[in-house]
């Protein structure tokens, strides 16, 4: 064999190994086997995250919430900046809510419809505001709070949050190099 054919093997050999673990992946996405995206949410979660984010803030004239892929914001936040008690909190959220849609609509989540969406989102704002008046100091929050919290950060810090929905503006203001100061008066960002 000479180099030429040799190089043509080992090539076709590892081309056919990555093609191969592409094709895995993705027969697993679309069969239905639950891929993980990192080490405690799945492909699964996540798109039950971003329907319960674009229930909370759907598309209107701007983009939803899904369409700022805010589902992949709330699993990198719960996994890399949250407590494990807040953590686990939100993990067996995502589960009661499939669980609560079940019990209301003989239906998950997902299988609702928008109404339903809405009302059972409805009903679980209402069980965390009542939950918030009865907890107790170092008691965890309600999920469903967390959720909408991550929700709301995950949308407005999202570039099509902030140049979309709100008023970006790069460099607010104006610049003074030289502002008369006396010694009481009150200081601001952008006198």
């Amino acid at each position: 064999m000479n180099r030429r054919d040799a190089i043509a093997a080992v090539a076709a050999i590892l081309g056919t190994t990555v093609i191969s673990e592409e094709l895995f992946a993705a027969s697993k996405l679309s069969g239905g086997i639950a891929i993980k995206v990192n080490d405690i949410f799945s492909a699964k979660d996540i798109l039950l995250l971003d329907e319960i984010a674009d229930t909370i803030i759907p598309q209107t004239d701007t983009p939803g919430a899904k369409a700022a892929k805010v589902g992949e914001f709330m699993a990198l936040m719960i996994t890399d900046c949250y407590t494990a008690r807040d953590r686990n909190v939100f993990i067996k959220g995502i589960k009661q809510i499939d669980e609560e849609a079940t019990t209301m609509f003989n239906t998950t989540f997902i299988s609702c419809t928008a109404p339903q969406r809405k009302e059972l989102l409805i009903k679980l704002d209402t069980d965390q505001k009542q939950h918030q008046k009865v907890r107790k100091s170092g008691q965890p929050v309600h999920y469903f709070r967390l959720m909408k919290e991550l929700t709301l950060m995950g949308y407005f810090t999202s570039e099509i949050g902030a140049t979309q929905q709100l008023r970006y503006e790069e460099v607010p203001g104006r610049y003074d190099a030289c502002v008369s100061y006396k010694k009481g008066d009150p200081v601001y960002l952008n006198p």
